[in-house]
């Protein structure tokens, strides 16, 4: 395979049909059923996988044959099956990505929006370019790429989900579906990672799982004058307080039971060292601080591990408190909030999901009535040791077309897709990667795709089906 004409093509490819289809795909407010109930009726899920599915089907591929799937009541699935080199082979490579988008979200610069999408530079602007509605353009670049150079490959199912940033929930029914057309992937490669920087082709080792749900403290049948009750009924903020605490300890952060760690295994400890020493002050320094605000610690290899491998928790909504400008005196009713609790990639989430529900509900302060909903338990993923043809072509490729060696690294993340196909394929290798790297900023404001980077992995993605390939021939 010639690397410079891969390159060439590729990089035609994104600038002259790829972006254009990005720029117009996040225009699309296709939001993940979770964030928007009646996606069916608004129809914006069904316009960005006619994009997509248009897209793919103008593409020059030999017998590749594409469906969009529909089961009864579940988001919608892209499903593109692409025939091997050799007919007579079943071996498969599965890449996979997903098209729906997380919510809008606060903070956009004055010349930005989520579906407004704004090219600066090497920069694309806007929700779910990066988070990843690129998979289904960059994967086909990769196999066209090969295909232009007659360069051998293996049978490739691509599956591009709308239900990803819900949970995937939809998924499982969609995989025992096609069960018989998708075959026994012996690699598979997932585009909906991170990277630590755009200078090299970053491997994700590790995934966290998610656990979480509302918790409500209800004191209350109705509010009433701060005055009259306040050092009567306690306050329903200082009980969730003190329930919270039972959770996580309000000075470190650190989660306080241990049926929610697990125990680091030595190579990932070694792998964040080595992480900690590439990025140096970049493993927080992408973050947007304000003035004077420190990272929780001062080792970079603990800010590692902490945010792929430790249990953490987040706030991501309140209820119960109204807004400043109309928040009177009185003592409130309840508070709740939404938690959201990463957990370590080997900690069954179900399990995680329901004692965190004892934890919190059991034995309420004053006997206020606590309840906590679980609303998602998702595992996290480890990977299975690299073969060494994937170790190997992984590192060539990044030299080849980044110019520096891979690197690998843990996610804080969850990528529900792979637990499940770690359990369905444990034979299979994984080739887990992404565009979301520093300031890229994922789920928040002023998301955006870096170019270079989407055009480098396309082009990596080729690299590593040929080898697998190649590799394949001679097993």
């Amino acid at each position: 395979m010639d690397s410079k004409k891969l390159s060439g093509f590729v990089d035609a490819l994104w600038d002259e049909q790829i972006v254009p289809q990005l720029t117009e795909y996040i225009k699309i407010p296709n939001k993940s059923p979770m964030f928007d109930a009646q996606w069916a009726e608004h129809g914006y899920m069904e316009q960005a996988v006619a994009l997509m599915e248009a897209w793919a089907r103008a593409q020059p591929i030999a017998g590749m044959q594409l469906e969009v799937v529909r089961l009864p009541g579940r988001t919608p699935l892209i499903f593109v099956e692409i025939p091997g080199t050799d007919a007579a082979s079943t071996d498969t490579v599965l890449l996979y990505g997903h098209l729906d988008k997380q919510p809008e979200m606060t903070g956009w610069s004055a010349h930005l929006g989520p579906w407004k999408p704004v090219l600066e530079g090497d920069r694309l602007y806007g929700r779910g370019g990066a988070d990843d509605g690129y998979a289904i353009f960059g994967s086909l670049a990769a196999i066209l790429a090969l295909k232009t150079q007659n360069v051998p490959h293996a049978r490739c199912v691509v599956m591009i989900e709308a239900c990803e940033e819900s949970g995937s929930y939809d998924l499982p029914y969609y995989v025992e579906h096609l069960a018989a057309r998708i075959g026994k992937p012996s690699l598979i490669v997932c585009l909906d990672s991170g990277c630590g920087n755009y200078d090299q082709l970053w491997l994700t080792t590790s995934l966290r799982g998610l656990t979480g749900g509302n918790l409500v403290v209800k004191v209350l049948e109705e509010g009433v004058h701060s005055g009259d009750a306040s050092g009567v009924v306690a306050s329903s903020f200082r009980i969730l307080r003190q329930v919270l605490s039972r959770l996580e300890d309000d000075v470190s952060g650190k989660i306080k039971p241990q049926e929610l760690h697990v125990e680091i295994p030595a190579r990932r400890a070694l792998q964040a060292k080595r992480t900690a020493e590439i990025l140096g002050d970049c493993v927080y320094s992408k973050f947007p601080w304000v003035p004077g605000m420190q990272p929780m610690n001062a080792d970079l290899t603990a800010l590692v591990l902490n945010r792929t491998w430790r249990p953490a928790l987040s706030v991501t909504g309140v209820g119960g408190l109204p807004a400043l400008d109309s928040a009177g005196n009185v003592l409130r009713p309840y508070t709740a909030v939404k938690l959201s609790l990463r957990v370590p990639p080997t900690l069954d989430a179900q399990k995680g999901g329901e004692f965190l529900k004892r934890l919190l509900e059991s034995d309420p302060p004053y006997g206020a009535k606590v309840t906590f909903e679980l609303e998602k338990a998702s595992s996290g993923w480890d990977a299975p040791v690299l073969a060494s043809w994937l170790e190997r072509s992984v590192d060539a490729a990044s030299q080849a077309f980044f110019g520096a060696p891979a690197a690998y690294q843990g996610e804080g993340g969850s990528i529900p897709f792979m637990g499940m196909l770690g359990e369905k394929f444990p034979g299979a290798q994984f080739l887990i990667t992404g565009v979301l790297g520093p300031h890229s900023n994922a789920h928040g404001p002023n998301e955006f795709l870096h170019i270079p980077t989407g055009k480098r992995m396309s082009m990596c993605v080729a690299q590593v089906i040929a080898d697998h390939c190649a590799a394949s021939d001679k097993a």
